[in-house]
């Protein structure tokens, strides 16, 4: 099996806690938290950035905010904004990806992820039009491909 390094943006975070009635919404969501378990369980790494903990802390809701840190307990990698991660996500500003969103790739990048998983639809359609050192995925498509790969 292979050992991935895996960096997930703020909404795959936060999908767990969101109205899972909604089909996609509950497949995304156990989706996030089986990569998590695996990553808990150390076959797979979780890389996160400074720029996800200060997007997560904006949260207003204190115990959503509360558990959604404890998803990121996880994570044995973290990316510091630097320089070159603002350079880099400036460049995809220019390619209309929001602010945090161009942190959030720009570190998964320099952090090395082998994948960066969104339930983003506009961010994971966007970043097919940009040229990208990163794979993109959703969690739910990629952690089906892996497992029927496995």
């Amino acid at each position: 099996m292979r050992k991935f390094l895996i960096y997930m943006d703020s909404c795959c975070l936060n999908r767990p806690y969101d109205d899972l009635s909604n089909d996609i919404v509950r497949l995304e969501s156990e989706a996030v938290l089986t990569i998590i378990d695996r990553c808990e369980r150390r076959f797979w790494d979780l890389c996160d950035s400074d720029i996800l903990y200060d997007e997560i802390d904006r949260t207003t809701d204190i115990i959503r905010k509360e558990k959604i840190f404890a998803l990121c307990n996880s994570s044995t990698i973290n990316v510091e904004l630097n320089d070159t991660i603002i350079k880099r996500a400036k460049e995809l500003r220019l390619a209309n990806v929001k602010p945090f969103d161009a942190l959030h790739l720009a570190s998964a990048e320099y952090g090395k992820a082998d994948i960066f998983l969104t339930t983003d639809r506009r961010l994971f359609n966007a970043s097919k039009r940009i040229d990208m050192k990163v794979k993109v995925s959703n969690p739910a498509i990629w952690l089906t491909e892996v497992l029927f790969n496995e």
